[in-house]
């Protein structure tokens, strides 16, 4: 019989596993790769062929999933084979009979580990071990079907004791593509301003001399450059901050082990499977009341810390020698631009950031930065999908045109729908930088050659200023195909909806701090019922001026006057967000909110949580994104009683913010602490999201008998409000649906995009 197998079958070591089954059982054959998966011609006795089938499907290597075998009808004479070979993959192929799925990058074994730590190994502190189980997939793969000629292993001839391993059934780098040692691999070479100082061990050990003496170092990871410096050394941090323009935006750390771990944080058993799983993330860790020391220097002001166990053999050995277990571990870029992948260019483009850099020969084809998750209860939420997860598909409940959906302008990512699969690219940074477009372009091209696919159509955002949507416009022009624009938040809606397989009618809580909405204001604050080819607003948060636009967005002083004096509540200096604005600037604000002049209505929950921040004394400026309401969070007093209330919505649905305001001014000119300010916030946001679900009367059972309700946006990136909605709404009968695939912020916006466009284009295709 011929078999088809799809799924995630290239680069996991599949084809060794069926040679080693079908040999175990006396069946000959082959088997080989080609851009629909695996394709097995395999010959024996009935009953043996039928106990094959069964376990290629449940016997799979660890990295592989499977998502069907299927017997393949083929006319042609097949020749019976002499034994069992692993034969070359067959590049004319096409992805007509289905799409297979490159795996992604995955943390080095720890039998791998094991030979790079023993001095009597071949691979002793070789930087680049690697076999079927771990190592580079993705970022390497220039297209498929994923073997080495079609990687930037293609340049490394193997060596013959290397090639042996690849040729021996027996070995587990049997047909290992990234196979390599130091005889035939990569290797390390440590750059500084001056040139060239050092190559392979020397480039590590001076490496470390360069860490431990608190200067930056530029290192080259599987998906790109970081930057790492001593997290211990103040001075260090500092300086990486300034160099960086990173103001107070929390760093990544990358330890040795979890043990530095003890006294900063309470690490859940969710939590602790993550750091060690293969995707090998960033992982969010509550911290612990009062931990100082690292802990502040890298993350000041927040509740959380990001913390990343290595993931690459060169991690491993530049924390075995370092005299820090702790070290900063940042994206190797230039403010929200992609993550720095080619060498000359890292020289380049850090270097007023970086002191050295720890480089390699082996070329990166796609840039791919460190995915983040956080725990909700027993389950890890991705905020940034990145390695470990791209390109692994979202299923999804039908099938439709190929569509590539561009996302946002902010957490850039896109989506590229393909059957019932929704392959989602990596992190690409914030619009607005070249090199960020320039990434998008190529990100896009490389779903499109990787799945051998001309999309049907483009999905953009209805933003008019949005870069994302002009390069969507650019794409559909070069293929001809249609444009589809999609309201923001109906997008954040019915990603949900698409993982969890749901058609809707759904009610839509999609809260952020910027959308733009089809009557020109910006939106953020929405109560909607929606399914995949409609949406109604249903409630909404009242609009206010906010006086210079997205200017605004950098202080949330200034987002705190507009939002009093829309409250009709003066300008006390006593408050916070008052004193925090110069005499002369408040009356240039209240000029432009008197007269319209310069401002820009907005109802978006964002900008509220940022006036409310700044009213109660937590932050006034903002040096990242979501900075205030990150504080305000981290702030919350959980033993604070009370909570404020917001009113009814009005015949238009929207409901006004100024009672809600009023008393936060009340309170902060009261003396009361920051803490019970946002616990009493927290909960009336709560409050509000149950009154409108209740008083949205609609039929949204789906099929499960109540009230459905989704979540989404960045605003519940916020644990504790989206932990609390969740909880009120379960209680009160509704069923509720959180992302759980793709991040609740911008970063999941595309996979909700494609599928609207499907949606409203119609058909199959």
């Amino acid at each position: 019989m011929r078999l088809r197998v799809t799924g995630v079958v290239q680069g996991v070591g599949f084809r060794p596993f069926v040679h080693r089954l079908a040999t175990s059982l006396d069946l000959h054959g082959t088997v080989r790769n080609d851009a629909a998966g695996v394709l097995i011609d395999v010959f024996g006795p009935a009953e043996v062929l039928d106990e094959f089938v069964r376990r290629v499907a449940i016997d799979a290597p660890p990295l592989a999933s499977v998502t069907g075998v299927a017997v393949v009808p083929d006319d042609s004479a097949l020749a019976v084979a002499d034994g069992f070979r692993i034969i070359a993959s067959d590049d004319a192929a096409t992805a007509a009979a289905a799409i297979t799925a490159l795996p992604p990058d995955v943390a080095v074994c720890d039998e791998c580990l094991a030979e790079m730590r023993d001095p009597a190994d071949r691979r002793y502190r070789y930087p680049f071990v690697t076999c079927t189980q771990c190592g580079p997939r993705f970022t390497i793969t220039r297209h498929l079907p994923y073997d080495r000629p079609t990687t930037t292993m293609a340049g490394f001839v193997l060596c013959p004791a290397c090639q042996a391993e690849y040729d021996d059934p027996t070995d587990r780098r049997y047909h290992a593509q990234p196979l390599a040692c130091p005889t035939c691999g990569p290797h390390l070479t440590l750059h500084t301003a001056d040139g060239v100082v050092a190559e392979r061990d020397d480039a590590l050990r001076g490496a470390q001399r360069l860490i431990d003496d608190g200067r930056i170092v530029a290192v080259k990871g599987i998906g790109g450059y970081h930057l790492v410096c001593d997290a211990t050394n103040a001075t260090a941090v500092a300086t990486l901050r300034a160099r960086k323009g990173r103001g107070a935006k929390p760093f990544a750390v990358l330890v040795a082990d979890r043990a530095p771990l003890a006294e900063v944080a309470a690490v859940s058993a969710t939590e602790q499977s993550a750091l060690v799983s293969p995707q090998r993330p960033i992982v969010l860790l509550r911290r612990t009341p009062g931990a100082a020391g690292w802990p502040e220097l890298v993350a000041p002001g927040a509740a959380d810390v990001g913390v990343m166990l290595p993931s690459s053999p060169v991690q491993h050995l530049l924390l075995d020698g370092l005299g820090t277990q702790v070290v900063v571990c940042t994206s190797g870029n230039v403010a929200d631009e992609p993550i720095v992948t080619d060498d000359g260019d890292a020289l380049r483009r850090l270097r007023e950031i970086a002191d050295a850099w720890l480089t390699n020969d082996r070329p990166i084809h796609s840039a791919c930065d460190d995915s983040i998750v956080r725990a909700r209860g027993p389950m890890m939420v991705p905020l940034r999908r990145a390695r470990g997860f791209t390109p692994l598909p979202v299923p999804l409940a039908s099938d439709g045109r190929a569509v590539l959906a561009m996302g946002g302008d902010l957490k850039g990512s896109l989506c590229l729908a393909v059957g019932r699969q929704a392959f989602m690219s990596q992190h690409l940074g914030d619009h607005g930088q070249l090199a960020t477009y320039r990434a998008a372009r190529q990100a896009a091209r490389q779903l499109v050659d990787l799945l051998c696919t001309t999309p049907a159509a483009v999905a953009i955002d209805a933003h008019p200023g949005y870069l994302s949507a002009r390069l969507g416009r650019e794409l559909a022009g070069e293929w001809g195909v249609p444009v589809v624009e999609v309201q923001h938040h109906h997008a954040h809606v019915v990603s949900v909806m698409a993982e969890h397989g749901v058609h809707g009618p759904v009610i839509g809580v999609a809260f952020d701090g910027t959308g733009y909405g089809p009557d020109g204001t910006i939106w953020g604050g929405e109560i909607m019922l929606a399914t995949a080819a409609s949406v109604t607003r249903v409630a909404h948060l009242k609009a206010i001026p906010l006086p210079g636009g997205d200017a605004a967005i950098e202080h949330p002083a200034r987002t705190a006057l507009a939002h009093l004096w829309a409250a009709g509540v003066e300008w006390d200096p006593h408050l916070a967000a008052v004193a925090a604005v110069a005499p002369a600037d408040r009356q240039v604000l209240r000029t432009q909110l008197e007269r319209g002049v310069h401002t820009v209505a907005t109802s978006s929950m964002g900008r509220l949580f940022d006036a409310v921040a700044a009213l109660a004394g937590v932050r006034q400026r903002v040096d990242y994104e979501a900075q205030a309401a990150i504080e305000l969070e981290a702030v919350l007093d959980p033993l604070a009683t009370g909570a404020y209330t917001f009113p009814l919505a009005d015949a238009a649905g929207a409901v006004d913010c100024a009672p809600v305001i009023r008393a936060v001014a009340a309170d902060a000119l009261a003396g009361t602490p920051a803490g019970t300010i946002s616990a009493r916030f927290h909960s009336a946001l709560v409050s509000h999201v149950v009154h409108q679900v209740r008083t949205s009367a609609c039929d949204t059972s789906a099929g499960t008998g109540g009230t459905v309700v989704v979540l989404s946006g960045g605003v519940f990136q916020n644990a504790w409000l989206a932990d609390a909605c969740e909880a009120v709404l379960v209680r009160e009968g509704c069923t509720v649906l959180t992302h759980r695939l793709v991040p609740t912020n911008d970063g999941g916006l595309a996979l909700g995009q494609a599928v609207i466009a499907r949606a409203l284009l119609g058909g199959n295709g």
